[in-house]
């Protein structure tokens, strides 16, 4: 019991509102939100960290990776370089974005594997370089407006990798080797930035920008269950 009082009060809430709640039972509306607002920023942490590997070890165990978009690969790619360019750009300390680098070795892993399976392997060797080079040049020497214009570009870039991937779902008429627990992290995570950015924010355009993040979330998410109770259904019928 003491190191879980020592867990919540290090990462969850503060002394006030275990005290209001764990003592006095009461759940107060400021201690709800607090409480709500850490929970966000783990699934925003567990988002950025792992949510690559379930999709990525799906493609490498099906040795396939059928139903998958590889424009959306490429720009949920680019959106989540820009801040990594934009944090060496400007010399923010590693510590603030290095865990970026872990999910973007994950999604050019992943974009190479489509290139692979689809026979393009030098195509995917290619990419790899290529993208490795350009991230050190724009890094390095890329000028602060251009830098400054990819960090704007990459919350409309990641939105654009949602529609795509949805709608070669719908083309398709199925979501092949797309990771139902990728899409649940993806999907968990955008509405984590959504509440976050409503708590600190309020109704603003960056607040809209992640509403429709959610939403086209929300949208991949149910053509995954959709199809996979469809297909669960077909195999008992057989």
């Amino acid at each position: 019991m003491s190191l879980f009082r020592e867990f919540l009060l290090t990462f969850v809430m503060p002394h006030r509102c275990y005290e209001e709640i764990f003592v006095n039972f009461h759940l107060s509306v400021s201690c709800f939100r607090h409480v709500l607002k850490k929970a966000a920023g783990f699934w925003i942490l567990l988002d950025t960290l792992l949510a690559p590997l379930p999709q990525l070890l799906k493609i490498v165990w099906r040795g396939s990776a059928d139903g998958l978009s590889l424009p959306s690969v490429l720009l949920q790619l680019y959106s989540l370089s820009c801040p990594v360019v934009y944090a060496v750009a400007n010399n923010y300390p590693l510590f603030a974005w290095a865990e970026r680098i872990f999910t973007l070795a994950q999604l050019s892993v992943i974009a190479f594997l489509i290139l692979r399976y689809r026979g393009d392997t030098l195509k995917g060797v290619l990419f790899l370089l290529a993208y490795n080079g350009l991230m050190f040049l724009l890094g390095s020497y890329a000028p602060i407006a251009l830098v400054s214009g990819m960090q704007s570009s990459s919350l409309i870039s990641l939105i654009a990798s949602k529609v795509l991937q949805a709608g070669t779902n719908y083309y398709n008429g199925h979501t092949g080797q797309l990771s139902t627990l990728f899409v649940l992290l993806t999907w968990a995570g955008s509405l984590g930035v959504f509440f976050f950015s409503l708590q600190e924010t309020g109704y603003t355009l960056a607040t809209l920008s992640y509403t429709l993040s959610a939403c086209a979330s929300c949208v991949v998410l149910a053509q995954v269950l959709c199809h996979r109770s469809s297909s669960t259904a077909a195999k008992k019928e057989e």
